[in-house]
């Protein structure tokens, strides 16, 4: 997966202890060596909803099918 710090991305699994789902849209603020990616999600109306680490099997780029 390619992606870039500040690249929008789509959460690939819920993840309900965060009150979110598969789908949803987040931004990418840091990328680390070990293979996670730092997150934030927003809600719609601009406030921040989470911020944390996944692996990046768990989201995919912006305009990537789901295949």
């Amino acid at each position: 997966m390619t992606v870039k710090v500040l690249d929008s991305v789509v959460l690939k699994r819920d993840l309900p202890e965060h009150g979110l789902k598969k789908g949803d849209i987040g931004a990418v603020l840091e990328l680390y060596e070990t293979g996670g990616v730092e997150l934030e999600f927003v809600t719609g109306s601009g406030k921040t909803q989470a911020i944390f680490t996944l692996k990046h099997s768990d989201v995919r780029p912006m305009g990537i099918s789901p295949c």
